[in-house]
């Protein structure tokens, strides 16, 4: 079988090349055609384009970048067309992957989505156009499940394939992490600051501004794969700060505490039962924009499936040095800390379980074998 499948992140790949793996299990002829990155790239295929060319993040940033992506959602479905995949697969990335589906439904392709779009989130009215284009929806929240039944649209619970990248990682053991990457051995609070330069440049020097007054922890910033040492090192001023770029979760599975900017890294720090604080901050006008349609209670994904504050919140102004001195501390109570444990346990009975990439090339192979 032919499978193109689209990706728009760095999560998106990872998860993509789990479910490539997972359907080369199931289709010895896979053949794979994809949007994504280099984990995606390793595992076989064509990699139609790199997630890195179009990362724009915020409103104001996609509306400067328009023509761009026009332009590339005309070169995608003339792309698609040539090639005539038997399913398109979609992973998360809904402002592009949702007008690619519109045209790939009228087209007669079969359309399957794997990682909703963030409909339960804003603009419900999204569902309609869901219903009407995508053939087959795999989600990996519990709560979006039952979101979606309210709408009369049913979907597949597969479980979180977060919880299978990390069981299955290449394991390296403290004692050669730290002399690989110059660190000494005092506890680890990790920095992960998000991985477009805008997340970075809005978060990484409120995070770093509280090093000094943590002199008995050491301060690593967990480097995204698609930015250079470079970019960060304009904002370290301090010889207590180490940069370590993509072993983020070597990075955690070592880590006393860490400052996470919100979105998949959240559940990424839960799953490592690392106690964390959650910050964002974007700029004011998109800010303001998302408090208009988002109808969220809570921002992080850990608060999101347990439906209460596991985790602390500092969203825009609230994210300053004083808050986050405050949370940083708190989180480095021993009292503090175990509740938090607990509440990462429940977590992980709540996301379902291993296998989510494996249920997912199953019921996808086979509704292309019916």
């Amino acid at each position: 079988m032919k499978y193109y499948i689209i990706a728009g992140e760095a999560s998106g790949d990872l998860h993509g090349s789990n479910l490539m793996k997972a359907l080369q299990k199931e289709d010895v002829n896979a053949d794979f055609r994809f949007w994504g990155g280099d984990l995606m790239q390793a595992v076989g295929g064509h990699l139609v384009k790199h997630y890195k060319e179009r990362a724009f993040m915020g409103f104001i940033e996609v509306i400067m970048n328009l023509n761009a992506i026009f332009k590339d959602i005309k070169f995608c479905k003339n792309d698609i067309a040539n090639y005539q995949p038997d399913v398109i697969i979609f992973i998360d990335n809904s402002g592009f992957n949702l007008r690619i589906a519109k045209w790939a439904k009228q087209a007669g392709f079969k359309t399957n989505y794997y990682i909703s779009p963030q409909v339960w989130a804003s603009r419900a009215s999204r569902v309609k156009d869901i219903k009407r284009d995508i053939d087959a929806m795999y989600v990996i929240l519990p709560f979006v499940e039952s979101f979606y039944k309210k709408y009369d649209y049913k979907v597949t619970f597969v479980g979180h394939p977060l919880i299978d990248a990390i069981a299955n990682r290449e394991q390296i053991s403290e004692f050669q992490f730290r002399k690989q990457h110059l660190l000494s051995d005092i506890p680890i609070i990790a920095l992960l600051p998000g991985s477009r330069k805008q997340e970075i440049k809005n978060m990484l020097s409120v995070m770093l501004s509280l090093v000094d007054d943590f002199p008995n922890y050491e301060f690593v910033i967990a480097g995204a794969p698609s930015q250079e040492y470079s970019f960060y090192e304009t904002f370290i001023k301090s010889n207590n700060v180490k940069f370590i770029s993509n072993k983020t979760y070597d990075l955690l599975s070592m880590s006393t505490a860490a400052l996470v900017t919100s979105g998949t890294a959240t559940l990424e720090t839960a799953l490592f039962k690392v106690p964390q604080v959650v910050c964002y901050k974007g700029s004011p006008i998109s800010y303001f924009i998302a408090k208009k349609i988002i109808t969220l209670k809570f921002i992080s994904l850990v608060n999101l499936v347990m439906d209460k504050e596991v985790v602390t919140e500092l969203i825009q102004n609230n994210f300053n040095k004083q808050q986050l001195k405050k949370e940083l501390t708190r989180i480095l109570n021993e009292d503090e800390r175990k509740k938090m444990f607990l509440n990462y346990y429940e977590l992980e009975k709540a996301l379902g379980g291993k296998g989510a990439s494996e249920k997912t090339a199953q019921l996808i192979f086979k509704s292309l074998s019916n």
